[in-house]
């Protein structure tokens, strides 16, 4: 305990950023498969508009290629261009499936072959058209697309880099087949201030992906830190207890808390169980369960762990209440109050028995690398533990000891003390309370 104490690591921040790290990387990368199917099907719808119109309207194309247009040169970039997706797709695929991360430098070799495919299906055009017609023509805006489909990959930097890629080919493209007439000033800025465009374009879907980025972050990091807490504390904690954990963070080294411990079972259960079926018997506790335990997160009070017919709850830890022992007494009133009412409306009858104990625990996150739970540990677990066992032997309801006794004071007015009793595990005997 010593050494659990003395971490100086904590454990709950370094598995909430695993956990989030991998789960932003399986998003990054989901969102880069989007990216990839959303290339191969605009591509593909592409090549069948230039299939279609080549073969419809042939005499036009024609006219504006200058008969020089053979779709087969088209086709030969299109289709290693697919496969080239394809290939990617498939190593993403298996980089997720391996729960690795693809390296920085394959993402940028990526974007630097993907958005070179216009070029070179401009210099075809240029070619086929000459340079001043397809410079003007629509080739030059397939660059959008790329750099509109960036925005998946959430990298401001992958986006600008593509957008600076698009805008450096575009002018070298347009410097080294501009024409050797008329004044050179004129076209340099013509198509200088187009690249920049392009260029700005990039950083502005950058920006964007960048965005969204960070609203995946914050969403996977809000999802993992309530599957943590899930985790620790179990599925029956309350929304609202999950939203206070989250928002004033848990410790899980252990640490010295005053706590009210409550145990609560079910007399004879077992014995009635053997006569219903298992579906019966699953129904009725989780009837009952779910009255209790929301009287519980009611008075601020956690099930810790549930015990078969029973469970362990703690008031104080891990959260902090005021005045524990007042609301573990008073969440254990409206609980044997409820229990009487669902008693009269079923043929399952179940009698209750609570014992509360208050004082210091030992409080933390404690069990394998693997699995962990939070969990209290000490003196004082055990003796509520044992009150609550007491209740068959004074056949009772409801037993609390000497120390929450002195912690209601005059609210437990009520209060029936059974005087000193020999408690199992305790050499001295201790004073015990009943409240009705």
């Amino acid at each position: 305990m010593l050494g659990f104490r003395g971490k100086k690591k904590n454990d709950q921040d370094t598995g909430v950023s695993a956990d989030f790290q991998r789960a932003l990387m399986q998003e990054v990368m989901t969102t880069e498969l989007l990216r990839i199917k959303a290339l191969i099907a605009t591509t593909a719808l592409l090549a069948v508009i230039l299939g279609t119109v080549y073969f419809f309207a042939s005499e036009a194309v024609s006219r504006v290629w200058h008969g020089n247009l053979r779709p087969e040169y088209l086709y030969s970039i299109i289709v290693p261009f697919i496969l080239f997706e394809l290939w990617v797709h498939g190593q993403i695929t298996r980089h997720m499936q391996q729960g690795r991360d693809l390296p920085v430098i394959r993402r940028y070799i990526g974007a630097l072959i993907e958005t070179s495919m216009p070029t070179v299906a401009l210099a075809l055009h240029i070619n086929s058209m000459g340079s001043v017609a397809a410079l003007g023509f629509v080739t030059p805006m397939i660059y959008f697309i790329f750099i509109i489909l960036s925005t998946l990959r959430l990298d401001f930097w992958l986006s600008t880099f593509t957008g600076a890629v698009a805008a450096v080919q575009l002018f070298c493209m347009a410097m080294f087949y501009h024409p050797a007439v008329g004044d050179q000033a004129e076209p340099l800025y013509y198509h200088a201030a187009r690249s920049l465009i392009i260029l700005i374009c990039g950083v502005l879907a950058g920006a964007v992906g960048h965005q969204l980025r960070r609203q995946f972050e914050s969403s996977i990091k809000a999802a993992t830190a309530r599957d943590r807490i899930t985790n620790l504390f179990g599925q029956h904690v309350s929304p609202q207890v999950v939203e206070r954990l989250m928002a004033e963070g848990t410790k899980t080294n252990s640490d010295i808390r005053r706590v009210a411990v409550m145990f609560v079972d079910f007399r004879s259960f077992t014995a009635g169980a053997r006569t219903r079926t298992p579906q019966e018997v699953v129904d009725r506790l989780d009837g009952a369960f779910a009255v209790l335990v929301e009287i519980l997160d009611r008075h601020g009070g956690i099930v810790n762990k549930f015990l078969g017919d029973g469970f362990l709850a703690l008031f104080g830890a891990p959260l902090h209440a005021p005045d524990p022992a007042h609301r573990a007494v008073a969440a254990a009133r409206e609980m044997l109050e409820a229990n009487s009412r669902i008693n009269e409306e079923t043929s399952w009858p179940l009698r209750i028995g609570i014992g509360i104990h208050i004082g210091e625990v030992v409080a933390g996150n404690i069990g394998s690398p693997r699995r962990k739970e939070y969990t209290v540990i000490g003196d004082t677990v055990n003796f509520a533990s044992r009150l609550e066992a007491l209740n068959k032997d004074f056949n009772s309801q409801f037993l609390i000891s000497e120390a929450v006794r002195d912690a209601l004071g005059e609210a437990c007015g009520d209060a029936v003390s059974l005087g000193e009793v020999e408690v199992r595990g305790y050499e001295q005997p201790m004073a015990v309370w009943r409240l009705g």
